[in-house]
């Protein structure tokens, strides 16, 4: 038992890291968009070199985890994926920035896969799933890298400052706990399934595809928040800079907290349930935001996105043990990809669509694409 607690605190320092290192990246978009004076157009460009540096990344990532162990790659991971954002504050122009997200991008990918296949492995120690903790590890880390964003720009605290404290305590998580990881990653469940016949990432199961789904579904109403949260409350909304993150940390705030529930939430409801339920408040909170755009109902609706998002991708995770035909470290692989791809691909469908119409009108369309959530849940049934 104590070797159980001492890998889980471990692991959610490491995500806790994960979330302060993105949040530092997400909370200055548009500090960088000013900077270098793009339109919501070219925001929308360039946004796409993140998710372009994970995808190519995805099954690279997934074999150097299983050959040099997450660990190992959780230390490259930890120390590459900081480092790349001075990349961001070095760039010129659109295409360095384009080139700057690639990299971080795929230094991102590495940490992620690592992170989560050392998470799985510590949950495989024990007797109930603790995934939804460490992702709720997660999410807090992105909201105090939220408020340690606003306190940053209050006391004048420029992108390069900010870049520099966070590779600090990048280094200085690494040191504390990248020891007390575990060694060896679990095989448990990556076994051929009764007939035989094992699915590859790249052959997913109808199972594991509509977790896919559902995990798309949420996870792009997750990455439009994250990166266009506080260019929406300064747009649209018509804050002040200095108060312009309260959407995010609204968010943020509730995303963490619902996602530390989430376990009772399934235990209680079942995880059926709780994924219908998740993708109609998802929706709600989008559309509350949209057509009542003022700072306490924009607030409130996103107080709605985060609860709504907290629950299902813990749930999707957890549900890879289920599939018979997949191995679920494979399985595993195979949802996250598919979520990251809505994940990353969101945000820069977003820009486009609010160049061509409104921001508005993007994050109506965002609310349809939280339904997803709810309409393929019920087909889970007969696995969950």
């Amino acid at each position: 038992m104590h070797n159980l607690l001492r890998f889980r605190i471990a692991t959610c320092a490491f995500f806790f890291m994960q979330g302060i290192i993105f949040s530092t990246w997400t909370t200055r978009i548009a500090d960088v968009r000013t900077m270098l004076g793009l339109s919501e157009a070219d925001l929308g460009s360039i946004l796409f070199g993140l998710p372009l540096g994970q995808l190519i990344t995805m099954p690279v990532s997934g074999y150097l985890v299983s050959k040099f162990t997450s660990k190992k790659c959780i230390l490259a991971g930890s120390l590459m994926y900081p480092l790349s954002l001075l990349l961001i504050n070095s760039a010129q122009g659109l295409w360095s920035l384009f080139a700057c997200l690639v990299c971080l991008g795929i230094c991102a990918n590495v940490n992620n896969i690592a992170i989560n296949t050392q998470a799985v492995s510590v949950q495989n120690l024990g007797e109930k799933a603790i995934m939804g903790t460490f992702h709720g590890t997660w999410s807090l880390g992105c909201f105090c890298g939220g408020w340690l964003t606003m306190l940053l720009m209050k006391l004048n605290i420029g992108i390069t400052q900010h870049f520099y404290l966070t590779i600090c305590y990048s280094l200085i998580t690494i040191a504390i706990f990248w020891w007390l990881l575990l060694d060896s990653d679990s095989k448990k469940d990556d076994s051929s399934s009764d007939d035989g016949k094992t699915r590859g990432m790249f052959s997913p199961t109808p199972f594991i595809l509509m977790l896919g789904v559902v995990a798309f579904g949420s996870m792009s109403c997750e990455g439009t928040m994250f990166d266009w949260s506080v260019i929406y409350f300064r747009d649209v909304v018509k804050t002040p800079n200095d108060i312009s993150n309260y959407g995010y940390i609204a968010f943020m705030s509730m995303m963490a907290l619902g996602r530390f529930l989430s376990d009772i939430f399934v235990r209680r409801f079942g995880p059926i349930r709780v994924l219908q339920l998740s993708g109609i408040i998802i929706t709600s909170g989008m559309i509350l935001a949209v057509l009542l755009p003022q700072i306490s109902t924009a607030v409130l609706g996103f107080f709605l996105v985060g609860l709504g998002v907290s629950s299902v991708v813990p749930i999707c995770y957890s549900a890879t043990a289920k599939s018979r035909r997949m191995p679920t470290s494979v399985a595993i692989a195979t949802v996250c990809s598919i979520g990251f791809i809505g994940f990353l691909l969101g945000p820069p469908v977003i820009g486009f669509i609010a160049d061509a119409t409104s921001l508005r009108v993007s994050f109506a369309l965002m609310a349809c694409i939280g339904l997803l959530v709810t309409i393929i849940a019920p087909f889970l049934r007969i696995r969950l």
